[in-house]
């Protein structure tokens, strides 16, 4: 345990949230968690910043049912006074501002219906259409090879490139947009210098649906009937932006990962025991992208799981280890049939209650998942890992759960074309 930031309450117990074994097995670091700490584990964030991680399922659905007790207001954090500007997880866990992701109650009310009916106005045939397009010209741009890696060559710029173009981002901006969300994602020195530039493209696209709208999710933000100031907009683009780019790309990855090294997973999204939708959703139980999401922060002095929660504590929801929370998931294999959760959607990955994923949201990462891995799949069926199995390496976060690449090989094949 480092030396615990000024005025932060001492936990000789307290765990890190940092090392190999979040990258590696973090399902045995959860175990040994729920062993010594039980369900709401003291934990520490880097530069020695307490914090309370809600591992289990039942204590982790109390917290999002409660969105008076437990709100999404970081303007509560009992810590404020002891955060260095240069905090490298600030962009993650946000300061005081109008936005979808970091307002309260009735303002984060007023913030999500405005972006619900923007995300609402997307057609899912013109969707899926987007997804199809794009799927094909980033596999054009490798099939010839007979090799690729699926994380840097299609799982991680086919989520940017729909979503770029659902917001109203010309193509050209995609990779630049891809590019500044994977600096800020790393939580690392250059975080937050990403987090500016990503702020000054969606002042630029809003300039731009301003003076000329389109069938895109900005200009049914601006013509959304209410008002909104140019930073409540920018920040809310930022918002849907960066919250389903990342997801989607670890979500297709990690999907991808289970196919190329489990073979019972390999016939499920082959169409032999489920469809891939089906394989995806047990993806979410199993690998889910989002391991840790920050946060709430008590609203008052509490009880959760037998800890004493104080005011302005700030409580991290551990969705990937609720998910695997071994007090659930016997009760959803006595109930819901074979131990694969493939059809059973009660999982915690887009979170729940007042703040989760908008539905619409949802809707659009998971059409973007899979029909990105439906189309690879019928154009290369026969891919296979070209690198050992265990030498394949996570990303380094307890936050997040995804590949750093994915290496492959197939059968090379001709371009189908250029898509548009």
């Amino acid at each position: 345990m480092t030396t615990p930031a000024p005025g932060a309450p001492e936990c000789p117990s307290a765990v890190p949230l940092s090392g190999p074994g979040f990258h590696t097995e973090p399902h045995v670091v959860y175990r040994a968690m729920r062993s010594e700490h039980g369900p709401v584990v003291p934990v520490e964030l880097p530069g020695g910043f307490p914090a309370w991680l809600v591992i289990g399922y039942r204590e982790l659905h109390q917290v999002t049912s409660d969105g008076d007790l437990f709100p999404r207001d970081v303007g509560l954090w009992n810590q404020w006074g002891n955060i260095p500007e240069d905090w490298p997880l600030l962009p993650m866990i946000g300061r005081p501002m109008p936005s979808i992701y970091f307002t309260a109650g009735a303002e984060h009310r007023r913030h999500a219906a405005m972006v619900g009916q923007a995300l609402e106005g997307i057609e899912p045939f013109e969707l899926a259409g987007h997804c199809e397009r794009l799927a094909d010209r980033l596999i054009d741009g490798f099939c010839e090879r007979g090799t690729a890696d699926l994380i840097a060559d299609f799982a991680v710029p086919l989520p940017v490139l729909v979503l770029a173009r659902l917001v109203g981002f010309p193509d050209a901006d995609g990779a630049r947009i891809a590019a500044v969300l994977r600096d800020l994602a790393d939580g690392g020195p250059g975080a937050q210098e990403a987090h500016l530039r990503f702020g000054e493209h969606m002042q630029r696209l809003l300039a731009d649906r301003r003076a000329a709208p389109g069938d895109d999710v900005a200009s049914r933000m601006l013509a959304y009937p209410g008002v909104f100031t140019d930073e409540e907009y920018v920040l809310d683009l930022m918002a849907i932006t960066a919250a389903g780019h990342l997801t989607t790309a670890d979500w297709i990855g990690n999907s991808l990962r289970l196919m190329l090294t489990d073979d019972q997973f390999a016939v499920a999204l082959s169409g032999g025991r489920h469809s891939v939708a089906e394989a995806m959703n047990e993806v979410l139980w199993e690998e889910c992208p989002t391991q840790i999401l920050a946060g709430r922060w008590a609203a008052r002095d509490t009880r959760l799981g037998g800890r004493s929660i104080r005011a302005g504590d700030m409580v991290l929801l551990g969705l990937g280890a609720a998910n695997t929370d071994p007090h659930i998931r016997q009760h959803l294999s006595t109930t819901a049939g074979p131990p694969s959760q493939g059809g059973n959607s009660a999982h915690l990955a887009f979170s729940h209650g007042e703040y989760r994923c908008p539905f619409p949201a949802q809707e659009t990462a998971e059409a973007i998942a899979r029909t990105g891995i439906e189309v690879l799949l019928d154009r290369l069926p026969d891919l296979e890992l070209s690198v050992p199995a265990h030498t394949l390496v996570r990303r380094q976060s307890a936050f997040l759960r995804g590949m750093t690449e994915l290496p492959v090989r197939f059968t090379p094949v001709r371009p189908t074309g250029d898509f548009s």
